[in-house]
């Protein structure tokens, strides 16, 4: 088992619930199971069919086969796709051959200790029968949030999200420039002076740039925005207009550069695939959060306390009026402040 599938097995053991409730289902014969052969008959016609006879029924491959048993109980393809989606993000989404055989080895140790579990008749106990409500619970629930979100986030409020956070964004200013690093100040003086006469400035970035990435590209950086750079080559870089190019030496963290400012731009706004996921992430929220606001307006709660008893109400806050009636003083003479007013003794 590679190691990156090895946390499978707890959440496995944990939807063993889910798994298990399609085992009745499983158990029962399916009609389009091919029957085994009986007396050592051959299965297949001695005669080639005639070409226009469609392939029969068991020649297709099955929706739904049997990929395991485990002391007479079958296990279906059915069952690893409901137990997939019980696993964390990143194997939810991977295709399910890619998760096969280290699932099915989890099913079918969760078919075990369920196996013993019965034997051992833990279904009786208590204990158990509150936990599997719990269970019950939890799958009711995220099988109705997920049916809900579904029903609000759609594909098409999705896009206009993403519209309506484009009219928010501000275009931000970018700029495609070049540079070249050298380690001293001298060096960069000496090159500016160069470029100056007339050298050209990939050449020099690819002969004497320390940035050896940027350097093989004659010093390109690409498109960028301010916030992109440490500070320093930042404020150089946007402080030149297009052709600009540095006098002076910048000096950062890395070295000194000779900046070169190929073009500026408004940037692009992002991308729908950039913004996607963080978008649904939001209108998730906000879906399960006016559902749930809904169906606490419309329940009866009581709260109690940790060991039982009834829970005090709040006192009500007395309403303020906007302004005391004429006939009561804004402020009783017992209420006045016993603080002595400023610049006395």
């Amino acid at each position: 088992m590679s190691l990156c599938l090895r946390p499978l097995r707890p959440f496995l053991l944990f939807c063993a619930a889910a798994v298990i409730a399609g085992s009745a289902a499983a158990q029962q014969p399916n009609p389009a199971q091919p029957a085994a052969p009986q007396g050592g008959q051959a299965t297949q016609p001695t005669q080639k069919p005639p070409a226009a006879k469609p392939p029969t029924q068991a020649a297709q491959p099955l929706k739904d086969p049997v990929v395991a048993i485990v002391n007479g109980l079958p296990i279906r393809l059915s069952e690893l796709e409901v137990a997939q989606q019980a696993l964390p993000q990143q194997y939810r989404n991977m295709p399910l051959q890619a998760v096969f055989p280290a699932l099915l080895d989890r099913i079918i140790d969760s078919k075990l200790v369920v196996q013993e579990g019965r034997k051992n008749k833990v279904t009786e106990d208590p204990a158990f029968k509150k936990r599997m409500a719990f269970v019950e619970d939890q799958v009711l629930q995220d099988f109705w949030i997920q049916r809900e979100i579904a029903r609000k986030v759609t594909a098409e409020k999705l896009q206009e999200r993403y519209e309506e956070r484009l009219k928010s964004l501000p275009a931000e200013e970018e700029v495609h420039a070049r540079h070249i690093l050298v380690a001293t100040e001298d060096e960069a003086k000496a090159l500016i002076a160069e470029l100056k006469k007339g050298a050209a400035f990939d050449k020099l970035a690819k002969d004497k740039s320390t940035d050896k990435a940027s350097g093989a590209e004659g010093g390109d950086l690409g498109w960028f925005k301010k916030s992109d750079m440490v500070k320093e080559f930042a404020d150089a870089a946007f402080a030149l207009n297009k052709g600009g190019l540095t006098d002076t030496p910048v000096k950062t963290q890395f070295g000194y550069h000779i900046i070169k400012v190929e073009d500026r731009r408004k940037a692009p706004p992002p991308p729908f695939e950039e913004l996607s996921e963080q978008l649904r992430e939001e209108m998730v929220r906000e879906a399960v959060t006016a559902h749930l606001d809904q169906l606490r307006s419309g329940a009866k709660i009581e709260k109690f306390n940790i060991d039982g008893t009834k829970a005090e109400a709040a006192p009500a806050k007395p309403a303020t009026p906007a302004k005391p009636p004429a006939a009561v003083p804004a402020t009783p003479p017992a209420a006045a402040p016993a603080t002595p007013p400023a610049g006395t003794k």
